[in-house]
C-alpha cells in the first residue's frame, strides 16, 4: 500500500502505461474514477512528435580545389545514416541505453516503473529509465531551445517534464520506424569532447569513420553517452581511467544479453582504450588560413544576401551544415605568405599585407600579412599577432586602413586618357605647387587648399616638364596635381568609384586637392580589386570570396560574379600601356618577373605609407606598409623592418620587392599573357614642350655617369695592377 500511495500521490495516476491500463479496466469510482479517466487520457491523447528541426552542423570551407581549410560549428556534428554506422555501435548503445528498445512502443514499462517508484520516495529524480525514444525527445527539444530558459526547462529534473516526454515519446513511435529513431538518436546524443553524433565522436576519439568502429571503440562511445562530460578523454587521464570503466560495462551488457560471446567480451576488455584524438579546430584562429577565413566570415555575418537579420546568418553560419568553396588559392597565399614572411618578421611594429585578385571575375586568390592571426599574450597590444584582418576593410574585420600614396595616380592617369590624352602629351612644372584654385568636389564646391605646398618625392626638386608616360613613370607628385586640376577632381573620384575605391572604414572619399596622391585610407584588396580590372581591360568586379554554397540538403547556389564595364577596354589597354613602364623606365626598373607587367609604386607624404599595387593579365595583387601602432605617429623612417635597415621605406623598396616575389611564385605554373596593344592611332604621340631636350641632357647626364663609373673603377684596377706588379719584382 506504500508504493501505491506513493503512485498515486504523484498527481498523475497511471503515468505508466501498464499500471494505466489495469486501472482503465475497474470502473471508475467518484473523483478516483475522474483521476484515472484524466489520467488515461493523458496517453490516450497524444500530442503531435516533437517539432525537429534541422541538427546543428559543422559548416565547412573549401579552397578552389576542395581541401578544407576552417570549419563554424556550435556543435560538431556530421549526420550520418544508420546504414552508415558499424553494427557493433547499434548493438553497444541498445544494449546499455535501452536493451528492450526492439520491443517496446517507446516506454520501457519496467525500467520506468522502477525508475519512477525509486524517484518518488527520494523526492526528485534519482535514477534513469528512460528509453531510447525519451533520450531522442529530451535531445530534441534541448536542439530545438532558443535560449538557456528553454534549454534548462527540457532538461529539468521534474514529474511534469518527465511526464511531457513520455507523451512525445509515444507520439515518436507513432510516426516513425525503431530504425528511424535508432538513427535520429545515434545523429544527435552528446559524446563528450564537443563531438555530437557518432560520425563526430569517431572521429574526435578514435580518428575513423562510424562506419569503421571496432567493438572496442564502440563499446567506449556507447558508455560515453551516459555521463559525456565525466569521461571526456581530452580532459585528463582521470576521465579516461572513467571511460575505460563505462567501456567495459557496455562489453559486460552486450555479453549478458548475448550479443556477444563472454569469451569476445573479455579479450576486448583486455585491449587498452587507444584513444587517437584528431582536433576538430573551430573558427578562423584554428584555421590554417586565418584572414581570408574571416572575410569569409565576415562577408556572410554581413551581407542581407545570407539572411535578413544578423542572427538569422549567425545560426545559418554555426548550425546550417554548409559547404563553402572558396576562391582561395594555395599556392598564391603561400606565395605571398612565404613573400612576406622573408622580409617582415610578425614581431615588427611596421606590418605588410597582400590581396591578389583574379582579373576579370574578381575572386580573391590569397589574403596575407606578417603578423599571426590571434590574441598577443596578455592580450597585450603589440606583439606577434594581431585580430585586424589587415588585408581588408573594416567591414571585413580589417583595421582603418594605410594612406595609398601615389597608387592613386593610376585614375587620375586613367581620367586623362578616357578625355584624350595622348601618351607624350604633357607640360612644365615647377619645382613646388600650390593647390589654391581649380578643384572643386562632386557636389560643386570649391576645395582649394591654398596654404598647402606641394613637392616632389624627398620634399624636392626642380620641376622641368612632364608627359603623361614620364611623369607617371617617375610618379611625379606635381605634375599628377597639375593634372589632376586639367582633367577635373570629381572626374578623377568617378573614376577611381567606378574602379571600387571606397575608403577602408566605410566613411566617403575625402575629395581634396591632394585626392591624386593617394590621401584617402585604403585596405590591400579594395587597391588590388580596382587596379585588376586595368588587366582586365576595364572590366571591374567586386571581391568575391565564394565560389559556390552546398546547404545540408546537398542544394548547391552558384555564386557569379558581379562586375561592370567601369572603362572603355581602349581605355584600359592604354593605361597598361603607361603602367608597364614603371618596370622598364620607372620606380620599379629592374624589378621585373620575368613577364608582362604593370604597376604603381605608392610612398604618402613623410613616409606614412609605402604601396605597390601591380598586375599581369593573369592576377592583380597590392602590397601595403605600415606601422600598426599609428602611421603618423610612427613613419617609416629610420627603421629596421625584418633584417634590412631603410633611411626611409618607399614603395619600390619594401612592398615592389614583396610583390615581385609574390606574383613569381604564384604564377609559376602559368604561361605568360601579353597585354593588348594600345590603339596607337588613339593614344599614341602628342607633345610636351621642352620634354626632347629635356630627355636629352638627361641621356647625356646618364652617359656622363657611366663613362665616369667606368672610368674610376678602370682607375682602381690600374692601381691595384701596378701594386700587384711592384710587389712580384
Amino acid at each position: 500500500m506504500t508504493v501505491l500511495r506513493c503512485v498515486v500521490g504523484l498527481g498523475m495516476a497511471g503515468a505508466i502505461g501498464g499500471v494505466l491500463t489495469a486501472a482503465v479496466a475497474v470502473p471508475a469510482v467518484s473523483g478516483a474514477g475522474i483521476a484515472v479517466r484524466e489520467a488515461a487520457a493523458t496517453f490516450t491523447d497524444l500530442p503531435p512528435a516533437p517539432r525537429e528541426e534541422p541538427l546543428s552542423q559543422v559548416t565547412t570551407l573549401l579552397d578552389k580545389n576542395g581541401k578544407p581549410f576552417a570549419q563554424f560549428y556550435k556543435a560538431n556534428r556530421t549526420p550520418v545514416t544508420l546504414a552508415q554506422v558499424a553494427p557493433a555501435m547499434r548493438d553497444a548503445i541498445v544494449a546499455i541505453e535501452d536493451a528492450r528498445f526492439y520491443e517496446h512502443a517507446g516506454l520501457d514499462i519496467k525500467g520506468t516503473l522502477r525508475a519512477i517508484i525509486t524517484n518518488t520516495q527520494a523526492g526528485g529524480i534519482k535514477q534513469g529509465g528512460s528509453s531510447l525514444t525519451q533520450q531522442l525527445v529530451k535531445n530534441i527539444l534541448v536542439e530545438n531551445a532558443d535560449t538557456e530558459k528553454e534549454r534548462q526547462a527540457a532538461r529539468a529534473p521534474n514529474l511534469s517534464r518527465k511526464i511531457s516526454e513520455l507523451r512525445y515519446a509515444l507520439a515518436l513511435e507513432d510516426k516513425y520506424r525503431k530504425d528511424e529513431i535508432l538513427e535520429r538518436y545515434l545523429n544527435i546524443a552528446y559524446f563528450g569532447a564537443g563531438a555530437y553524433g557518432v560520425e563526430a565522436a569517431a572521429r574526435r576519439f578514435f580518428s575513423t569513420t562510424a562506419g569503421s568502429l571496432t567493438l572496442a571503440q564502440a563499446a567506449t562511445l556507447a558508455g560515453a553517452v551516459r555521463l559525456p562530460y565525466t569521461t571526456d578523454p581530452s580532459l585528463g587521464p582521470e576521465r579516461r581511467a572513467r571511460l575505460l570503466e563505462r567501456r567495459d560495462i557496455v562489453l559486460d551488457r552486450m555479453a549478458s544479453l548475448k550479443m556477444i560471446s563472454a569469451e569476445t567480451a573479455a579479450a576486448t576488455k583486455r585491449q587498452p582504450l587507444d584513444i587517437r584524438l584528431r582536433p576538430e579546430p573551430g573558427g578562423c584562429a584554428e584555421s590554417e588560413y586565418p584572414y581570408f577565413c574571416l572575410y569569409v566570415q565576415r562577408e556572410l555575418l554581413t551581407n542581407p544576401v545570407f539572411g535578413d537579420t544578423t542572427a538569422e546568418r549567425e545560426r545559418r553560419l554555426s548550425m546550417g551544415g554548409l559547404v563553402l568553396r572558396t576562391t582561395l588559392d594555395p599556392v598564391a597565399q603561400r606565395a605571398a605568405e612565404q613573400a612576406i614572411r622573408q622580409r617582415v618578421h610578425p614581431v615588427d611594429t611596421e606590418v605588410a599585407a597582400e590581396a591578389m585578385v583574379e582579373p576579370g571575375t574578381g575572386r580573391i586568390r590569397a589574403l596575407a600579412a606578417s603578423k599571426r592571426f590571434g590574441r598577443n599574450p596578455g592580450d597585450r597590444k603589440n606583439g606577434p599577432r594581431t585580430t585586424f584582418n589587415l588585408p581588408a576593410d573594416v567591414k571585413h574585420g580589417g583595421g582603418m586602413g594605410l594612406q595609398a600614396g601615389s597608387t592613386f595616380k593610376a585614375f587620375t592617369l586613367a581620367t586623362a586618357l578616357k578625355q584624350g590624352w595622348r601618351f607624350d602629351q604633357g607640360f612644365k612644372t615647377p619645382g613646388s605647387f600650390v593647390p589654391a584654385d581649380g578643384y572643386r568636389n562632386c557636389a560643386g564646391r570649391p576645395v582649394n587648399a591654398p596654404t598647402t605646398t606641394i613637392y616632389n618625392a624627398s620634399g624636392e626638386g626642380k620641376g622641368g616638364p612632364h608627359s603623361l608616360s614620364t611623369g607617371t613613370w617617375n610618379s611625379v607628385n606635381i605634375f599628377y596635381m597639375m593634372l589632376e586640376r586639367r582633367v577635373g577632381l570629381c572626374e578623377v573620384v568617378k573614376t577611381a568609384k567606378s574602379l571600387g575605391i571606397v575608403r577602408a572604414d566605410g566613411t566617403p572619399l575625402r575629395e581634396v586637392p591632394t585626392f591624386t596622391l593617394g590621401v584617402n585610407e585604403m585596405d590591400p584588396l579594395t587597391v588590388a580589386a580596382a587596379f585588376a580590372a586595368f588587366a582586365a581591360r576595364g572590366r571591374y568586379c567586386r571581391p568575391m570570396a565564394l565560389v559556390d554554397i552546398t546547404d545540408s540538403q546537398g542544394l548547391r547556389t552558384t555564386v557569379r560574379p558581379t562586375c561592370s564595364q567601369a572603362l572603355e577596354r581602349d581605355v584600359a589597354d592604354a593605361v597598361n600601356h603607361v603602367l608597364s613602364g614603371v618596370f622598364t623606365k620607372g620606380t620599379m626598373k629592374g624589378q621585373g618577373i620575368g613577364r608582362p607587367a604593370a604597376g604603381k609604386t605608392g610612398t604618402t607624404d613623410g613616409y606614412t605609407a609605402a604601396w605597390f599595387a601591380g598586375y599581369t593579365p593573369d592576377l592583380a595583387a597590392a602590397v601595403s606598409v605600415g606601422d600598426i601602432r599609428g602611421s603618423y605617429r610612427y613613419p617609416l623612417q629610420g627603421v629596421t623592418i625584418g633584417d634590412e635597415s631603410y633611411g626611409s621605406v618607399q614603395g619600390a623598396s619594401l612592398p615592389g620587392p614583396i610583390w615581385v616575389a609574390s606574383m613569381e611564385s604564384a604564377l609559376r605554373d602559368t604561361d605568360a599573357t601579353s597585354f593588348t596593344r594600345p590603339d596607337m592611332s588613339r593614344f599614341g604621340g602628342g607633345h610636351t614642350p621642352g620634354l626632347a631636350k629635356a630627355e636629352a641632357a638627361a641621356r647625356r647626364a646618364e652617359i656622363r655617369r657611366y663613362v665616369q663609373k667606368y672610368r674610376e673603377r678602370y682607375r682602381r684596377f690600374y692601381r691595384w695592377m701596378t701594386r700587384h706588379q711592384a710587389r712580384r719584382r
